[in-house]
């Protein structure tokens, strides 16, 4: 696979995926090299004139009224890295770390972080190699950045911490010298510049986000299958009705419903029939999920931003020659997003269990209780539909906004912070118990339309149902569902249930 280069330009969706996910190697452009000499020189010669400059002759946080001499600028550096190693909880996923670490990477080659490029030439090297630091979930508040995570990816490069390579987790530097990569001596500012920043709360926000535009695709083709098989009415997604409310989302999701249920046989057989409105699950389908969809854009617009700019403090510009201290590293920007994203998915996983519970109800539509053939002896879809109103509502629970939320720190210094890496965190929950409900949905929507033989589904529609019938057999009798239902989670981040129209299997967000 071609090299990606960090050249300084803007970071794509796609760049930041390959590598991820496809393991892309990089490399670093020489121009980035040059800029960062010039930047490095600054710091240099503010050391040579003894000025005072925030955590490069000076403690941190609280402690920047401490002078540091000379002799002990090093030393800081290195202690830095120590005393912010300290998170708890399970460590970050290998996917998550790798994000990690090319997102830094990404911000320091910008050429205002003050560092040697030699810092981010062994970043890459890590990336390269599989090396991926041992990094606890828990710890940040995402106020100067995700300090103790990034402490933690910073540790490794001293030779210290522990790291996971070629499927071992070793100490650190065991780790480097079997990857074949020397660790670093830190100098001025450079253990700050790799702490310093929303790295930690911005990968998973872009992870998430991946899968959130698979569940809002999927979403769409769910809640078609569920229609049919409550034979309910296209209507309510003329388009004549939604150029009167013309939210980009909500045209867009009518539109593709209107495509998944053309041709529909199981329509015909019912058009003239008393019902005149569906339940809102139904009915406002565009509405619900269209909202979804515009909150997804504007989430990534935000995290597009985010992801290209620099958030260090101080920050270097070498054509002035000054070091300027900011509050770049705030991560508030992510933590809204994020808890907005968390908000809008926890809509789409809420409705989808409504639809779910009018699927098992026989009072809803003509269809057996539970979607059994033996009501009774089995109980078919009683206890899935159980199971995805309690994902449901610890959806709702989560979606409470973290970023409402603040704590002092570092004894009122960092007196306002964004939680931003609580959002992150609550939001890859409420995505993965999404999926779940999603996934029966498509299930008990299956076997609803199943019903409806030989009458045909919709052309999407029926397409949809034959992928799951590809992997999932029809419920003849009680069986353990579990497996099969995280069968079905795996097509739905592959992209197996993605409307034709907006591209099938998995796809890079462009």
């Amino acid at each position: 696979m071609k090299h990606l280069t960090l050249s300084g330009d803007p970071l794509s969706f796609s760049g930041f995926y390959d590598v991820v996910f496809k393991y892309r190697p990089i490399r670093l452009s020489r121009s980035v090299i040059s800029t960062m000499k010039r930047s490095r020189r600054v710091v240099e010669k503010t050391l040579s004139r003894h000025e005072v400059v925030y955590g490069v002759t000076t403690g941190f946080g609280k402690l920047a009224d401490q002078k540091i001499s000379e002799s002990e600028i090093a030393q800081l550096q290195v202690n830095l890295v120590r005393s912010h190693s300290c998170g708890f909880g399970p460590p970050l996923s290998e996917i998550q770390v790798r994000g990690m670490i090319l997102l830094r990477a990404q911000v320091l080659a910008r050429g205002y972080s003050g560092v040697r490029p030699v810092i981010v030439e062994r970043l890459i090297q890590m990336l390269n190699q599989s090396l991926h630091p041992v990094i606890p979930s828990r710890g940040s508040v995402g106020a100067s950045g995700d300090l103790i995570p990034l402490a933690h990816l910073a540790l490794l490069l001293i030779g210290e911490g522990e790291a996971f390579f070629k499927g071992k987790r070793l100490l650190g530097k065991t780790a480097l010298k079997r990857a074949g990569i020397s660790s670093i001596v830190l100098e001025a500012k450079e253990g700050l510049s790799l702490v310093n920043g929303t790295q930690g709360a911005l990968t998973l926000g872009l992870l998430s986000l991946l899968t959130a535009e698979r569940l809002m695709e999927t979403a769409d083709v769910a809640g078609a299958m569920s229609l049919e098989a409550l034979m309910g009415t296209p209507t309510a997604f003329d388009p004549k009705i939604q150029a009167l409310r013309p939210y980009p989302g909500q045209l867009k999701v009518a539109e593709n419903i209107r495509n998944l249920l053309s041709d529909s046989e199981i329509r015909n057989s019912h058009i003239a029939c008393n019902r005149v409105q569906d339940p809102y699950s139904i009915r406002c389908i565009p509405q619900v999920h269209g909202a979804v969809r515009d909150a997804v854009a504007t989430v990534k617009q935000t995290l597009s931003v985010e992801m290209n700019s620099v958030t260090d403090n101080p920050i270097v510009f070498p054509e002035e020659e000054q070091i300027i201290p900011g509050g770049n590293f705030h991560g508030h920007p992510i933590a809204l997003a994020l808890d907005f994203l968390a908000i809008a998915m926890t809509h789409l996983g809420v409705i989808s269990e409504r639809r779910i519970a009018q699927l098992i109800d026989p009072e809803c539509i003509d269809l057996p209780p539970f979607l059994t053939r033996h009501p009774g002896l089995h109980s078919g879809l009683m206890m899935p539909q159980v199971a995805a109103a309690a994902l449901a509502s610890e959806c709702k629970l989560l979606a409470h906004p973290a970023s409402v939320d603040s704590i002092p720190t570092s004894v009122n210094q960092e007196d306002y912070v964004s939680m931003a890496m609580g959002s992150a965190l609550k939001l890859d929950q409420i995505i993965s118990n999404v999926e779940r409900i999603l996934a029966v949905e498509l299930f008990a929507a299956a076997e609803g339309v199943g019903f409806h033989t030989p009458l045909k589904a919709g052309r999407g529609v029926a397409e949809a149902v034959r992928t799951l019938r590809s992997r999932i057999p029809p419920l003849r009798g009680d069986r353990s569902l579990s497996h099969e239902l995280e069968v079905i989670c795996g097509m739905i981040r592959e992209g197996d249930f993605a409307p034709k129209k907006t591209g099938a299997k998995r796809r890079d967000l462009q």
